[in-house]
């Protein structure tokens, strides 16, 4: 995090659930964006393979607001090649029989500022500001990729440049130990392990130690 002035996007959206990942059937959500769902939008706006996205800060703009819902869901994962041998071979899929009724604990009426800091992988061949501008022309537009999501896929994210005049809540709190980001392998395997931290929300912001990402080295954080 060696740029003075981060990079910054507002975020918001009707629902999040930052799935906690100790829970197994049950989604219940962290009380704040993590820094790896943060990535994760940024991403879906602007990426490259010659950088990587550092998290330095994330601002909760709305009082945390928690919903709760029960779905009938199937346990199942549907797969191509069996569907394609149902089709000529018989068979089929019965959802009375796999369904299954999961609780989700979730946020509503979320709002973030992130801050975050382009980090040049070895093998780029521009300037840094090359890729902040790029940026900033793409959340000015409203370009992205893919539409970013608030941790589910089916919570969808809006974003903008900040007005200026935004303020995060006044709440403090211990949050305790949460998802910090996946560690890839670097042999490009594709395989990662999970990393945490102990998290504080001091007067609405979260920072991110900048030693999260100096111990392995960024790069190791982005699966490029």
């Amino acid at each position: 995090m060696k740029n003075s002035i981060p990079l910054e996007i507002k975020v918001w959206g009707d629902f999040a659930c930052f799935t906690r990942p100790e829970m197994k059937a049950e989604r219940v959500t962290y009380p704040v964006m993590t820094p790896s769902a943060a990535r994760g939008v940024l991403e879906a706006i602007f990426w490259r393979p010659e950088f990587s996205w550092l998290i330095r800060e994330i601002w909760v703009l709305s009082e945390i607001r928690h919903i709760s819902w029960l779905r009938n869901e199937v346990n199942s994962t549907a797969v191509v090649s069996t569907a394609r041998k149902w089709a000529t071979s018989g068979g089929g899929y019965y959802a009375e029989e796999d369904r299954a009724q999961r609780h989700t604990l979730a946020l509503r009426d979320v709002a973030y500022l992130i801050k975050a800091d382009v980090h040049l992988q070895q093998h780029a061949d521009a300037h840094v500001a090359k890729y902040r501008d790029m940026f900033r022309r793409r959340v000015q537009r409203g370009q992205c990729h893919h539409q970013p999501y608030l941790g589910c896929r089916e919570f969808t994210g809006f974003f903008s440049p900040p007005s200026g005049d935004e303020r995060p809540i006044t709440h403090t709190d211990d949050l305790g130990r949460i998802l910090f980001d996946l560690e890839f392998a670097p042999d490009r395997s594709g395989s990662a392990v999970p990393r945490f931290f102990n998290a504080r929300l001091e007067n609405g912001k979260l920072r991110v130690p900048p030693e999260l990402y100096e111990r392995r080295g960024a790069s190791s954080y982005c699966n490029d």
